[in-house]
């Protein structure tokens, strides 16, 4: 992490966020809050344990870290749970919530038994102590490699007549979540495609793992695939309809294990045989999906953005820019950008007028919108 002086450029500090040689690495902007700055670590490595650790932005110094697994070598306990993006600060509650990545080792579940606490999860924290102050766990004792680090949506609404300040989960693993984020209660989990993989809910709403969907060496055929019915695009949400609006990928893949290769590290392999792209808008007071538009037989990079009119911006796997009518997803226009959009658009207002600004390839295109 490096500090710079804005007048000038010049290194006001450099520390290290942790140690590169062992194999961390790290994939996310920082999230600043007040006087913390916030920084996770990626890898996936059986030796490394999660975490998230706060900064001081004056001196760079640890001001706390937050571990998502036990000590490397603790008995019976997993490593993993990578930070991997960005998290999510809701003021009103000061409260931080990020998601946590798969177990290690990846595909081979009975040395790691039990649950692994805290992989996989959505993890709420108190961001000037680095205290938990609860969880929720998608993927309980994962074994598809589904990290739980999709964008959390906050949503602040009536959820069956009763006001909620929640959070709105597309989890990667095929399951919509919708949890009040002042405690972590679950008020609802559906399903928004091809699911296969858990034998029902417990009692807290998470999915209940299937033994007979666990990797073996004769391969167990799972949907979603390891990449997930989702992943990093980022969702949005549209108050006036209720409709939360995600890119997905239903699919289906098969799961080795191979003893072969020993208990660690990947400990398997996985080989996608279907999937497709497909905006779809799940409704958060049942999980029901209202619409679908299809985005192309390779699904598409593009996160979502809805506006106030009425609007969804994305992008397909075909190339092309999309606007579309939130209510029921019509095409209202579309433009060619050359290659597929791989990040979120963005949408500012200049003098007046407001603009939609979307990256393809090496190339940044912004649009004007009527007047």
């Amino acid at each position: 992490m490096i500090a710079l002086n804005a007048k000038d450029g010049t290194v006001r500090w450099n520390v290290a966020v942790a140690d590169a040689g062992r194999g961390y690495w790290t994939t996310m902007s920082p999230l600043i809050i007040r006087n913390h700055i916030l920084v996770g670590v990626s890898g996936d490595f059986d030796n490394l344990t999660g975490f998230l650790k706060s900064l001081d932005p004056e001196t760079g110094k640890t001001q706390w870290r937050w571990d998502s697994t036990p000590p490397a070598g603790t008995p019976g306990a997993t490593t993993g749970g990578m930070t991997w993006i960005t998290g999510t600060y809701d003021p009103e509650t000061d409260t931080v919530f990020w998601g946590t990545g798969n177990p290690t080792p990846v595909l081979n579940g009975p040395v790691r038994p039990g649950n692994n606490e805290d992989t996989c999860s959505i993890v709420a924290i108190d961001p000037n102590t680095g205290k938990k102050k609860w969880a929720f766990q998608p993927s309980p004792h994962d074994t598809h490699d589904w990290d739980a680090v999709e964008i959390p949506v906050l949503v602040d609404a009536d959820f069956h007549g009763v006001p909620r300040k929640m959070l709105m989960q597309a989890s990667r693993n095929g399951y919509f979540f919708v949890l009040d984020r002042t405690s972590g209660e679950n008020l609802l989990t559906s399903t928004f495609g091809p699911v296969n993989w858990a034998s029902g809910l417990d009692k807290k709403g998470q999915p209940i793992p299937n033994p007979a969907k666990e990797p073996a060496p004769d391969g167990r055929l799972v949907a979603p695939d390891e990449g997930g019915l989702t992943n990093y695009r980022s969702p949005s949400f549209d108050p006036k309809t209720g409709l939360f609006i995600v890119s997905a990928h239903p699919s289906y893949g098969i799961y080795f294990n191979k003893p072969a290769d020993g208990a660690f590290g990947w400990a398997g392999a996985d080989y996608g045989v279907w999937g497709k792209g497909v905006l779809e808008a799940i409704d958060y007071q049942t999980g029901k999906i209202k619409w679908t538009h299809e985005l192309g037989p390779n699904g598409s990079g593009a996160g979502v953005l809805t506006t106030d009119a009425g609007l969804i911006f994305t992008g397909d796997g075909h190339g092309n820019m999309l606007v579309l009518r939130t209510s029921d997803g019509k095409t209202l226009w579309h433009a060619g950008l050359g290659q597929s959009m791989q990040s979120s658009p963005i949408t500012y207002e200049l003098d007046g007028r407001q603009y939609v600004l979307a990256g393809a390839g090496g190339v940044l295109f912004a649009w004007a919108l009527p007047e």
